[in-house]
């Protein structure tokens, strides 16, 4: 007899009457839901005996400090399998999918997000509280070494397998440079490593968590940058903004901290977080030929060209590098998810509304011509919409704001059905007299806006100014 379906009859001393094996995740585990008379459990058998131990201490000590995991129930005397508590079939990554297709998540889904992530501090504090990280596996804590591992698994199982020539001297000066800036934030907390929305099951609407195996003393920071910036979860920036505040919220009761120094902190984490997934895509795809992995390249390729609008100036030759590996054709061109763009053009109506280079046929124009007109005073001729003495004329006139919220709104409901009926491409128009100054300046502001409440490519034309940037 199969040695798990032997420990559920021992345990249970019922029959076994269902065994289903669960879809499984990156790692070598496998997971069986086993079903007898009157209950079922969460059978677990994994290749190493000592994570599996591992997870086993956890689970005992995170459930006697209350907090939501499955409780353990028994394990086979070799420890190479375990049964557990079976807390349903609903993921918060299975939950929320309507939201991720759609690239905008509803009221319903976003509470979900945010309950997950609220209770991120409590497992971090009142998990490390009287926990024996000596039972921790492979490491009790995040130190230099694991650093290492993970920038090394970048370098060798992504970066070398795309060909892109490197200095690995100068790549590890700065990989060097980022383990000093790194260690710099270690705490006495619990480190899930891989918290993310499959790794959270919901149940009777509260988040529980799972696969904390690989958990170990270590800095707050890793796991928000692993939880919002998760590749496929496409949050947009206000969504990841709304994240980061709820999470800062609940932190409050076990630390006190600077909002404005925990986002300098956190992007380092989140550099090194993008580094060590792309490294398990290209290890799970390109050597274990699993293809699903590298379907979620482009999201993370997408998560490092929105991160280094920022250059990283302490790693000058990493973020030089970084960026040239974003531009590669092999990673714009690999996307089997071609999302919604949206062109933004300003222009000048005497020299005619602009072209949609698409063959859709154009999208929306907006006409700024009845807003109040910087241009007709000498004071400002010189300037543009995007200029500080342009932006303060027409919001101090305050009828720009009231035009661009209407403007917002046809918009985003334009998007959102665009999105969900899998379209690529929209595209809005704002004209004035010159294209300088009115349309210019409502362009900006709904290429900002759009950028930061979905996870879309917004491009800016100002096609007068001869001016074209990518958001």
């Amino acid at each position: 007899m199969d040695p798990i379906k032997q420990l559920f009859e021992q345990y249970t001393g019922e029959a076994v009457r269902t065994f289903e094996e669960l879809p499984s995740s990156g790692s070598n585990r496998r997971y069986f839901r086993i079903g007898g008379a009157t209950q079922t459990l969460i059978g677990a058998k994994g290749t190493s005996i000592e994570e599996n131990k591992a997870f086993w201490a956890m689970a005992k000590h995170f459930k006697a400090q209350g907090l939501n995991v499955p409780e353990v129930k028994a394990h086979s005397a070799d420890f190479a399998c375990y049964l557990q508590e079976d807390l349903g079939n609903d993921t918060l990554f299975s939950l929320v999918s309507e939201g991720r297709d759609k690239g905008a998540y509803s009221p319903a889904e976003r509470m979900l997000i945010i309950k997950a992530v609220r209770a991120l501090p409590r497992f971090q504090f009142e998990g490390a509280k009287g926990l024996d990280f000596s039972v921790c596996f492979p490491q009790p804590e995040f130190d230099r070494r694991m650093i290492s591992f993970d920038q090394n698994y970048f370098k060798y199982c992504f970066l070398k397998a795309t060909g892109l020539e490197f200095s690995e001297i100068e790549l590890d000066k700065d990989f060097n440079k980022m383990a000093n800036v790194l260690m710099c934030s270690m705490s006495d907390t619990f480190l899930y490593r891989d918290f993310q929305a499959r790794n959270v099951m919901i149940k009777y609407g509260e988040p529980y968590f799972i696969d904390f195996q690989g958990g170990r003393k270590g800095p707050i920071y890793y796991d928000v940058a692993s939880f919002i910036w998760q590749a496929k979860a496409a949050y947009s920036e206000q969504f990841k903004t709304e994240l980061i505040d709820a999470y800062l919220d609940a932190l409050k009761p076990y630390m006190p901290v600077s909002r404005a120094e925990f986002m300098a902190t956190l992007r380092h984490f989140v550099l090194f977080r993008t580094l060590q997934v792309l490294g398990a895509y290209g290890f799970r795809g390109y050597f274990e030929k699993k293809p699903h992995f590298l379907q979620s390249v482009p999201f993370a390729m997408e998560n490092l060209r929105r991160l280094l609008k920022e250059p990283f100036t302490e790693y000058p030759y990493l973020t030089k590098l970084l960026d040239e590996l974003t531009r590669m054709k092999q990673f714009s061109d690999l996307n089997p998810e071609k999302g919604l763009e949206v062109d933004i053009f300003s222009f000048a109506y005497k020299k005619g509304i602009p072209n949609d280079a698409s063959g859709n046929g154009g999208g929306y124009v907006f006409d700024c011509r009845g807003l109040e007109n910087p241009g007709k005073y000498e004071h400002y001729k010189h300037f543009t919409g995007m200029d500080a003495e342009v932006i303060k004329f027409m919001e101090d006139d305050g009828g720009v704001l009231k035009f661009l919220d209407h403007a917002y709104d046809l918009v985003d409901a334009h998007v959102e059905r665009f999105i969900q009926r899998k379209f690529t491409h929209l595209m809005v128009s704002f004209g004035c007299t010159g294209g300088q100054h009115r349309s210019v300046y409502c362009a900006e502001h709904l290429g900002e806006h759009l950028s930061k409440k979905f996870s879309i490519k917004v491009r800016i034309t100002h096609r007068e100014l001869e001016i074209e940037k990518e958001l």
